[in-house]
C-alpha cells in the first residue's frame, strides 16, 4: 500500500507496553513465545484441513480461513512490537503506520465475519440436518468467504483513506504498542468528525450486526434443540457447537470490553492490555480451542501422522 505523506510528520513512535526496563527481556521473551505458538498453532490447523479429506467440509473450510486470519491478524502487530522492545526508538513510518492500520482493521474485521458464517454453518447443520448439503453448498460457502473478504477489504480501505486526508503536526508519539485508529485521531491536527461519524456508523454495521446474527444463529440453535429435548441431541450440539462458542467468547468479549465498556479514567493502561487480549492472546488460543475440544481435528491430526509414520518406514 502506498501512502503520501502531506504531513510534517515522517514517521511515529510507539510507546508500547507500561512495562519496567528490568523486566523487558522477561516479556519479550514471554511475547516471542507466544506468537511462536500462534504461528505453529494456525499454520498446522490448516495443513490438517488441507491434507485430511475427511476434514473438506463447510465447517473447516471457514475453520481454515480463521486460522490464516489469526495468523496474520498477530502477525500485523507482533513483529513490530517484538522489534521495538529491542530498540532504543521505537518508531514506525506514517506509510507503514497507515498500512499496520489497515491490516489490522482488514483481519479483525474478516474475524468477525467468518465468525458469523461458522455460527450460520452450525445452525443450519443442527436447525436443518437433512437438508445441510443442500444449503451448505460449495458455491454457497465459497459466496460467504469472498464476500467477508471483500466486506473487510472496502471497509478497511475507507477508514485508511479518511486517516491518509487527515494533518498531523509536531506530536507523534502514539501511546499505544502499534498503530490504533483512535490513538491516531487524537494526534490528528485538523478535523475528524468525518472520521469519528464513519467510525461510529460503519463500527455499529461490522461488529454489532455479526455480534447480532451469532446470537440470533444461537437462539435458533437452542430453541431447536428444546423441541425435541434429548441428552443425545444436547450432546451433539455441544460438541458442535462449544469450540465456536468458546471462540466467540473470546474474541467480542475482549472487543465489548475494550469499546463499549470505557474504563472511567480512559485508562490508557487498560486499553493496551484488553488490546493485546485480542490481538496476541485471542489468535493464540483458537488453534487449542479447536484441537482439544474437537474430535475431527483429534482425528486428523493422528491420521495425518499415521501417513508420515508409514511413509517414512517404507524409506
Amino acid at each position: 500500500m502506498t501512502v503520501k505523506n502531506l504531513t510534517g510528520v515522517s514517521e511515529f513512535l510507539l510507546l508500547g507496553l507500561p512495562i519496567e526496563s528490568e523486566q523487558q527481556n522477561l516479556f519479550y521473551a514471554l511475547f516471542l513465545a507466544m506468537y511462536l505458538t500462534t504461528i505453529l498453532g494456525n499454520v498446522l490447523i490448516i495443513i490438517l484441513i488441507r491434507l485430511d479429506s475427511h476434514l473438506h467440509t463447510p465447517m473447516y473450510l471457514f475453520l481454515s480461513n480463521l486460522s490464516f486470519s489469526d495468523l496474520c491478524f498477530s502477525s500485523v502487530t507482533m513483529p513490530k512490537l517484538l522489534q521495538n522492545m529491542q530498540s532504543q526508538i521505537p518508531s514506525i513510518p506514517y506509510a507503514g503506520c497507515l498500512t499496520q492500520m489497515y491490516f489490522f482493521l482488514f483481519f479483525a474485521d474478516l474475524e468477525s465475519f467468518l465468525l458469523v458464517a461458522m455460527a450460520y454453518d452450525r445452525y443450519v447443520a443442527i436447525c436443518f440436518p437433512l437438508h445441510y448439503t443442500t444449503i451448505m453448498s460449495s458455491h454457497r460457502c465459497f459466496s460467504l468467504v469472498a464476500l467477508s473478504w471483500v466486506l473487510t477489504t472496502f471497509h478497511a480501505m475507507l477508514h485508511t483513506l479518511l486517516m491518509a486526508r487527515l494533518y498531523f503536526c509536531a506530536d507523534n508519539m502514539i501511546p499505544h504498542f502499534f498503530c490504533d485508529m483512535s490513538a491516531l485521531l487524537k494526534l490528528a491536527c485538523s478535523d475528524t468528525r468525518v472520521n469519528e461519524l464513519v467510525i461510529f456508523i460503519t463500527g455499529g454495521l461490522i461488529l454489532a450486526i455479526p455480534f447480532l446474527l451469532i446470537i440470533m444463529s444461537y437462539v435458533r440453535i437452542v430453541s431447536s434443540i428444546l423441541k425435541v429435548p434429548s441428552v443425545r441431541g444436547i450432546r451433539k450440539a455441544f460438541s458442535t457447537c462449544g469450540s465456536h462458542l468458546s471462540v466467540v467468547s473470546l474474541f467480542y468479549g475482549t472487543v465489548i470490553g475494550l469499546y463499549l465498556c470505557p474504563s472511567a479514567d480512559n485508562s490508557t493502561v487498560k486499553d493496551t492490555v484488553m488490546a493485546m487480549m485480542y490481538t496476541v492472546v485471542t489468535p493464540m488460543l483458537n488453534p487449542f480451542i479447536y484441537s482439544l475440544r474437537n474430535r475431527d481435528m483429534k482425528g486428523a491430526l493422528g491420521r495425518v501422522f499415521c501417513k508420515k509414520k508409514v511413509f517414512f518406514s517404507l524409506w
